[in-house]
């Protein structure tokens, strides 16, 4: 070695310095620093790492479920806010007032109709009734029909409905479970909302119409079905304890998967798979869904209106349809940040790609003149840690963001990346 030059010797005594240094860490003294576990204790850290991963993705369907069933009992705005869009939507009310025409048409006694009218006023009644052809009940009918629809279609019924659901609210846990009275009924095999209010505007709609026998009907109460099963009894039960897991399951799930990829040997490769397995999770509750939606309204007689009860399920469940989409963009999301995270061949590429293109970025804003004082030095030493502190910040947002959608998740990771492209691009050297 004694013709190397200057530069080869100091380029050995580093590489000597390097490998020096490996040796010491290879030899650290027990409790010095994190080691990895004996070979025995590996499989069983193993076993339990993806047991608890399988339980929580297990538990993901029946987490959002039971969020869902408790923010629909808990909660009145959510409710009301859930209920409020089926009295504008056009199949319900062609159901509801069809029930309701057939209800008053079985309170109107034509034969007294006839004996009270005298020959003088018979025109008033042709015109009345539109000077129908064919019997007098189909005209009468038709009156009836011609005024529930615009009753159920007028704003008045939209607030009617909204008011009447938020005053019932209290009494739907009673309703779901089987006990106590109120708008919302549960009797065997069926949920109900009574149309009683809406059957008195009608009433009241008629007489002031001229047709004064509507007067004599009497208060009349009938039902306007909501959901309709032979097993409601089953659910009932399926229900209280959905209800009462509502807040503890999804945390159980969230440790689970924690305890599960902190236990793993390879901690960024099961907190992948255990993103995609919440991701899997939610697709499936989101297929079973519409599984029984279809075999739902296969079972509801031929007397239910198909149309309307295919509405008010997917009205029912549209905010956990909402949860669905959050849960699944959620768990896309953490798996892609994983492994950009990773040592891959192709994350380190693509890291590579974005240092180069901001890195860049900031290389030529700087040589025109863009100062970031100390700022640039600082972001340059401390840039995991603000990485950390962003990523931080947007899973608190998510856990404190009420009912979030999964546009609220893409939004927050979005943002994410913005403010990590910042930093990247601030991040300069003195």
């Amino acid at each position: 070695m004694a013709g190397a030059t200057p530069e080869g010797r100091d380029d050995l005594a580093e590489l000597r310095a390097r490998l020096s240094a490996l040796e010491a860490r290879e030899n650290v003294p027990a409790g010095a620093g994190p080691q990895a576990p004996p070979p025995h204790r590996r499989p069983v850290r193993a076993f339990f790492s993806a047991l608890f991963i399988v339980v929580a993705c297990v538990f993901v369907p029946l987490s959002a479920l039971a969020v869902w069933v408790d923010s629909e009992v808990g909660d009145t705005g959510r409710y009301v806010a859930t209920v409020a869009p089926l009295a504008s939507d056009p199949a319900v009310q062609d159901a509801a007032a069809n029930r309701i025409t057939s209800v008053v048409m079985q309170h109107i006694d034509v034969k007294s109709l006839l004996d009270e009218v005298a020959p003088q006023d018979r025109p008033r009644l042709d015109q009345l009734l539109g000077r129908v052809s064919g019997p007098l009940t189909s005209g009468i009918e038709s009156l009836v029909h011609s005024t529930a629809e615009k009753v159920v279609r007028s704003d008045a019924f939209e607030k009617v409905w909204t008011d009447a659901n938020r005053r019932i609210h209290g009494s739907l846990d009673k309703a779901l479970t089987g006990q106590g009275g109120g708008a919302v009924k549960l009797t065997n095999d069926t949920v109900a909302v009574d149309l009683a209010p809406v059957i008195d505007q009608v009433k009241q709609r008629l007489v002031d119409g001229g047709l004064t026998i509507a007067a004599k009907i009497p208060e009349v109460h009938t039902d306007f079905t909501v959901v309709r099963s032979e097993k409601v009894g089953k659910i009932r039960t399926a229900f209280r304890l959905l209800q009462l897991a509502g807040f503890w399951l999804p945390i159980v799930t969230v440790v689970l998967a924690a305890a599960g990829v902190l236990l793993a040997l390879r901690r960024r490769r099961a907190l992948v798979a255990a993103a995609l397995g919440f991701a899997a999770a939610a697709l499936v509750l989101g297929a079973a869904l519409t599984v029984f939606r279809a075999i739902y309204l296969d079972a509801l007689p031929a007397s239910v209106d198909q149309q309307a009860a295919g509405t008010v399920y997917d009205t029912l469940i549209r905010f956990l349809r909402q949860t669905v989409r959050a849960m699944f963009v959620l768990g896309v999301v953490v798996a892609l940040g994983a492994w950009l995270s990773g040592p891959g061949r192709y994350a380190r590429r693509t890291r590579g790609v974005w240092e180069s293109v901001l890195g860049g970025a900031g290389d030529a804003a700087h040589r025109v003149g863009l100062r970031t004082g100390p700022v640039g030095p600082w972001l340059v030493r401390h840039k995991l840690l603000v990485g950390w502190i962003v990523v931080a910040a947007a899973a608190l947002a998510l856990a404190f963001w009420s009912y979030p959608t999964g546009w609220v998740v893409l939004g927050l990771a979005l943002a994410v990346v913005l403010v990590l492209a910042v930093v990247e691009f601030l991040a300069r050297p003195d």
